[in-house]
């Protein structure tokens, strides 16, 4: 749910998919841990790594041409990994707002969707229990932050891996390829991302991929608020979730959505007023499980959760998450992408 009340827009909530959009996005129960962390703190850097660590992580960075390659897996344990196991509970941080990744059932009151199978098996491999989780729900723009104040001990909620955050934190190898694509009402003149988006105001969250492709590129949106990024920001274009942006343009607030197809998809499919605009995404990205810096026991064990997760063939624990909770709007997957390690 957002921080901030929503104010009344112009247009009138597009049908009954709004309902059910801003249903979901209000959905909150003790279930799961909120966190109380900083209104804009995603777009910095955190405080608490050495010096020398972070040299050459930057060093890493700009030199970095093939982000998605990670530690080979392996099935040790290690400090990081002893914590988890002595606490008896995975902590991850996870949305509980995007349909059909991480949201919140509200039949069951359960979290449910792909990374949640992801976060579950994790679980499963560590603890020997795929419900030894504490969920932590946690807003687009605070997912570094999490893992930099030791909130949570893995972030698996839609993120992509560019070499930008590996100055802050480390990932897992790849386990779901996605692009950028705009989300519009179906009757609006907005054909992609292209001219189309000139003077149209388009939201995107925090801290995202999206944000910084418009920063990159506009062709003319107006995408940015006024004080963005300081606390008299009024997070109507920019905005701390992503489903935030969803809410806005079932409030008529916001002309269209810059967000990943994967997250689009299940938007789309929680309001038939709206849909993808243009023939394919405008980026390729690769999403990881995002664990603090340094912590590379972990990472490289759930880069071993993942071999296992990926084996099988169709028939794949990966497969299998995939045809229950992304097929229906994103058809055609047949694999999910091959794992790259660094050497040296």
């Amino acid at each position: 749910m957002s921080r901030r009340k929503v104010r009344p827009g112009r247009g009138a909530l597009r049908g009954w998919g709004g309902v059910a959009g801003m249903a979901v996005a209000c959905a909150v129960t003790a279930a799961v841990t909120l966190l109380p962390l900083a209104h804009h703190g995603g777009r910095t850097a955190g405080a608490g790594t050495p010096g020398g660590v972070a040299t050459a992580d930057r060093a890493r960075a700009e030199a970095c041409t093939e982000p998605e390659a990670s530690l080979p897996a392996s099935g040790a344990d290690g400090p990081n990994i002893d914590r988890i196991k002595e606490r008896g509970k995975l902590i991850a941080g996870v949305d509980q707002n995007s349909f059909r990744w991480g949201y919140r059932n509200p039949e069951s009151g359960g979290l449910e969707g792909f990374d949640i199978d992801l976060v579950r098996a994790i679980a499963d491999d560590l603890l020997g229990d795929p419900d030894a989780v504490i969920f932590r729900a946690i807003p687009t723009n605070q997912r570094i932050a999490a893992l930099e104040n030791d909130r949570v001990d893995v972030v698996v909620r839609t993120m992509t891996i560019n070499c930008k955050r590996l100055e802050q934190v480390s990932f897992s190898t790849a386990y779901f390829r996605a692009g950028q694509q705009v989300l519009a009402p179906k009757d609006s003149p907005i054909t992609g991302y292209d001219s189309s988006l000139k003077g149209k105001r388009v939201c995107s969250a925090e801290g995202s991929t999206a944000y910084e492709a418009l920063e990159r590129k506009s062709f003319g949106a107006l995408y940015k608020d006024d004080f963005d990024g300081t606390e008299r920001d009024p997070d109507r274009l920019t905005v701390p979730n992503q489903l935030d942006c969803l809410v806005r343009l079932q409030l008529g607030e916001v002309d269209a959505v810059v967000t990943d197809n994967a997250l689009a998809a299940g938007q789309a499919a929680q309001d038939p007023a709206v849909e993808l605009k243009g023939t394919e995404p405008f980026t390729t990205e690769f999403y990881g499980v995002a664990a603090k810096k340094g912590a590379d026991d972990l990472v490289a064990r759930v880069n071993q959760v993942l071999v296992d997760y990926r084996a099988g063939g169709e028939d794949s624990a990966w497969m299998r998450s995939y045809e229950k909770w992304l097929a229906t709007g994103l058809p055609g997957i047949t694999s999910p992408p091959a794992p790259k390690y660094r050497t040296g």
